[in-house]
């Protein structure tokens, strides 16, 4: 299931019972041409993932979020939020006054991406003492 199939829906079968990640790991995902792996890299990129839990809190200004994301360049968060604009995940919303002014709210579906999201980054926070116990071992 890539999302963009253009066959007609198959009546429900054994395989619909299999849950939607399951699916994933044989279905199209793995096909290079799927148009979910462009949605995965602009969600899952290290800026990405930081923009989007930047925003769960609510809207920011583009100063704000570079601010708040250390070590981000302006033109990688730039170019981080057009990608999310694009896909859907994020508003983008400019006022008419000098200077520019310019704030990003999360969309519905931004909304669910990067609550799932957080809890990535919330379970890399709790197990870091492991993860760098386990490089120190290396």
């Amino acid at each position: 299931m890539c999302g963009m199939n253009s066959r007609p829906p198959l009546p429900a079968s054994p395989a619909d019972h299999i849950p939607l990640s399951e699916r994933m790991r044989r279905g199209e995902l793995f096909s290079a041409d799927c148009p979910s792996r462009s949605v995965l890299k602009h969600i899952t990129s290290r800026w990405g993932v930081l923009v989007l839990v930047a925003l769960l809190p609510g809207t920011h200004r583009f100063s704000d979020l570079r601010r708040k994301i250390g070590g981000i360049s302006e033109k990688m968060l730039a170019q981080t939020l057009q990608d999310l604009e694009g896909d859907g995940l994020i508003l983008r919303k400019s006022y008419d006054v000098v200077p520019p002014h310019v704030d990003y709210t999360l969309s519905p579906l931004g909304q669910e991406a990067a609550q799932r999201v957080e809890a990535l980054t919330d379970w890399i926070e709790m197990s870091l003492p492991r993860i760098m116990e386990m490089r120190q071992e290396m």
